[in-house]
């Protein structure tokens, strides 16, 4: 768990009261660290580097924003190194985690030290500072179980709820908390950490419950990021394997507006601290893998080859995020499609890995017109 800084003039922007990100490195970290930069705000990302080609979006950062952008490589499990990167932020988004169910399984008690551990250690930082730096979390649907009693029919290649309110607005906050997997855990009470910190010692915290963000900067992978992992897949003309019969619907909400939510909630903080929000692309975006497959197809005008495989433990046949208080009290904007989306993520992925340009004819230039 060493630490060192990436940047010689780390110390003098840490004393211009930087925006700091943990886990800045990462998909939603680095888009994070970008808009702040943009925006003027000094960025100091805290990151151990240890998810494979986040170190591409630290350069990335480091080119757009030299004036900007700090960097500590550190773990979040690092008390110290941990209270010195929070010793001067502005504000804090806290982004570092663990990061899939899988490897919760495979190793729990790691999985319990970086999610419930490191948010403890940041959370514990700000409250010994005796001031008010506002701490926004990225907590995740998990925290609502496996939602095996929401009763379903399956329908055009996805599951639909019986339940109309469900159907037509998705899950909401009201819904009860169910920790599964050892992932589920772990987030799930770094969660009500987070909140209860809000409670108990008056730090502005507030809690985001995504569902599946996808763009720019994302390394999918089988465990996470599902999106750009089967992008990845069929633009390289490998086959992808499906969990469980691919019916299984989710949300999916483009970076850029996920962004401009983590902001609206720094800039709201006053209003919306200690509470949670559900965010995602809400019912308008809600596909099943089966639905994004095909449509992956019709982007790069070419099958895709699917292998099915068993169900994964703690997987949600139907997850929807119920996104009405989170757009009424963030002030959100309705969401970019996710037909144009899908495309525009292909686009990228296909230039930053230098793949030919598939179908970037007619097909995905039509595609990335949608609305």
């Amino acid at each position: 768990m060493k630490t060192t800084d990436t940047h010689a003039d780390a110390p003098a922007v840490l004393r211009r009261r930087p925006v700091l990100v943990t886990g800045g490195a990462g998909f939603i970290g680095s888009n994070l660290a970008d808009r702040f930069a943009s925006e003027g705000h000094d960025v100091l990302v805290y990151d151990a580097l240890a998810r494979p080609g986040v170190d591409r979006n630290l350069e990335w950062l480091k080119k757009r924003h030299p004036a900007k952008i700090s960097a500590v490589i550190g773990d979040i499990r690092d008390e110290t190194a941990v209270a010195d990167a929070a010793g001067e932020a502005q504000a804090v988004f806290h982004m570092a985690a663990q990061v899939a169910v899988t490897t919760s399984l495979a190793d729990p008690r790691e999985d319990f030290e970086i999610n419930i551990r490191g948010t403890l250690n940041l959370l514990d930082a700000l409250r010994q500072r005796n001031d008010r730096v506002p701490l926004i979390f990225a907590s995740t649907n998990k925290v609502y179980g496996d939602l095996s009693d929401v009763e379903l029919e399956q329908t055009n290649d996805a599951y639909r709820p019986r339940d109309p309110a469900i159907r037509d607005f998705g899950v909401g906050e009201a819904r009860p908390l169910d920790f599964h997997t050892p992932y589920g855990c772990s987030k799930g009470a770094a969660d009500q950490y987070v909140l209860d910190y809000a409670r108990s010692f008056g730090i502005p915290t507030c809690v985001m419950r995504m569902s599946c963000i996808y763009g720019q900067r994302q390394m999918g992978t089988e465990d996470q990021g599902w999106v750009a992992h089967f992008l990845i897949r069929a633009l390289q003309g490998e086959p992808i394997t499906i969990y469980g019969d691919g019916c299984q619907v989710r949300d999916i909400l483009s970076i850029s507006d996920a962004v401009d939510a983590y902001a609206a909630a720094w800039k709201r903080i006053d209003t919306v601290q200690g509470r949670a929000f559900n965010l995602g692309g809400g019912p308008t975006n809600a596909i099943s893998l089966r639905q994004l497959i095909t449509h992956i197809e019709y982007v790069i005008g070419r099958p895709v080859e699917t292998i099915y495989s068993d169900w994964r433990a703690g997987d949600q046949r139907y997850y929807v995020s119920d996104t009405r208080l989170a757009s009424r009290e963030l002030g959100l904007k309705q969401p970019v499609s996710w037909l144009k989306g899908v495309a525009a993520l292909a686009e990228w992925l296909q230039e930053e890995r230098g793949l030919a340009r598939a179908a970037s004819s007619p097909r995905l230039q039509a595609a990335e017109a949608l609305s």
